[in-house]
């Protein structure tokens, strides 16, 4: 019971000397306290109707501008036995597993993961619902830079990063800076509610998805690492990093909150060094003209849609093919069967010419 009241002592969270009542002296209004934390909640779910508004009505236009369409999957087939194992046990069946469905439903191995393949392709999403997730996340991210930026823009320690300590912790809190920071956090309240059926994607793979953008990807992508590589490497740890890890020792003495925040920044630092280097290897495979996928996208999915859909043109090609032998093989026979008839013909004229002429005569 003690825990929570620990959880808040002054001495971990103000630097020394300042005492929560001394907090108290900024107005109610600018003050941020840790119930407005709920106002984020009720947005989150704003967010999710938005979001299903969206995907209902303006995603389906935007698709069709793109060119972006739905693939056609080849269906399972209807087998009572597998659609219960894979429904109650599991969509990825052991080959002690298919063994067992083997004799169970009477089919071959191929047939029997060939449907679990087929199976598991229907559960997936397709390539219109991918787009809607990403529109989605591009038109929230846009609006957010944007917003971001301009209730930025002319703050002094926007420029000057000594500003943010001026006062430290007296500082009010605009409400313009408020609602940025209730809005950002109920978006993503709005991403975890929907944790179970989203996937995540980037938002340039619109342009992937769309036929006749390929070059609009690939601009993009440049963009998009010339500006992760500057901002995470470079403005982040000169400016941001620096200002909290060093310039704040200007105005006060270090405390717990103190190393607590900047060694989160320290572990986020880490993350964009090793997305850093994930990156510049997708670009060097970039400038080989070897780029095919998104070196950090869940690749299970689509590598196994497309073995699917390979596997089916192998199977359509087979067929083709074995078709094409069974003909060149029926066309020699008969033609051997005609040549001989035509040389048993001959053969018999011949036999009995000199009996005829015998008879002639």
């Amino acid at each position: 019971m003690d825990l929570l009241p620990d959880l808040w002592k002054q001495e971990y969270w103000l630097p020394p000397g300042v005492t929560w009542k001394d907090m108290e002296q900024l107005a109610d209004s600018n003050r941020p306290e840790p119930q407005d934390l709920l106002v984020a909640l009720p947005l989150s779910l704003g967010f999710v109707v938005l979001r299903h508004v969206f995907e209902r009505f303006l995603a389906p236009p935007l698709c069709r501008y793109f060119g972006v369409k739905k693939r056609s999957r080849m269906p399972a087939g209807s087998f009572p036995q597998l659609e219960v194992f894979y429904s109650q046990r599991s969509s990825h069946p052991t080959q002690k597993e298919i063994a067992s469905l083997m004799l169970l439903c009477g089919k071959t191995q191929r047939q029997v993961e060939m449907w679990f393949r087929r199976r598991r392709n229907q559960d997936r999403p397709c390539q219109t619902k991918k787009f809607g997730e990403a529109a989605w996340r591009f038109f929230f991210y846009l609006a957010a830079f944007v917003a971001g930026f301009f209730s930025l823009i002319d703050r002094p320690w926007f420029w000057d990063h000594r500003e943010c300590w001026r006062q430290y912790p007296f500082q009010p809190l605009e409400r313009a800076h408020f609602w940025y920071y209730m809005l950002e956090l109920g978006f993503y309240f709005s991403l975890l509610l929907r944790i179970s059926v989203d996937i995540k994607r980037k938002s340039a793979k619109m342009f992937h998805y769309g036929t006749g953008w390929k070059k609009t990807c690939d601009s993009l992508f440049v963009v998009f690492s010339v500006v992760f590589l500057v901002t995470r490497l470079v403005i982040f740890p000169s400016k941001l990093i620096r200002a909290t890890l060093l310039l704040s020792m200007e105005v006060f003495e270090p405390f717990a909150g103190y190393y607590f925040f900047n060694i989160l920044l320290m572990v986020l630092q880490v993350l964009h060094i090793f997305w850093a280097g994930l990156i510049l290897r997708m670009v060097f495979k970039f400038l080989k003209g070897k780029l095919e996928k998104d070196e950090r996208s869940d690749e299970e999915s689509v590598t196994e849609e497309e073995e699917d859909n390979s596997e089916d043109e192998n199977l359509d090609q087979s067929r083709d093919c074995y078709w094409e032998k069974s003909k060149e093989t029926l066309n020699s026979r008969l033609s051997a069967l005609t040549n001989n008839c035509v040389l048993n013909n001959l053969t018999h004229q011949r036999l009995s010419l000199p009996n005829r002429m015998t008879k002639s005569q």
